[in-house]
């Protein structure tokens, strides 16, 4: 089972920018021990191929499998974990 977390955001980060990529990689370590493969991409929030592709957000965003999950939140991992799982 693989899935794809793209963390969007302002480049350079910001600290809740970088926050959620950290919260993000800690979640796919954790599912990592039950078999699930989690990619994780940060993406430049205010790239014209992020804007075409997601609409314009508030950062930071999470999308999961290319559907935006949380916008203008920092989650905790246990939340990006649970949110990972409900895509498989």
């Amino acid at each position: 089972m693989k899935v794809k977390v793209e963390v969007l955001g302002v480049q350079p980060p910001c600290v809740r920018c970088r926050i959620t990529e950290e919260n993000a990689r800690k979640a796919a370590s954790n599912l990592a021990g039950d078999g699930i493969e989690v990619e994780v991409v940060k993406l430049n929030i205010s790239s014209r191929e992020t804007i075409s592709r997601f609409g314009v957000l508030a950062s930071p965003a999470i999308a999961i499998n290319g559907v935006v999950r949380i916008m203008g939140k920092v989650p905790d991992p246990g939340v990006i974990e649970r949110l990972i799982r409900e895509a498989l």
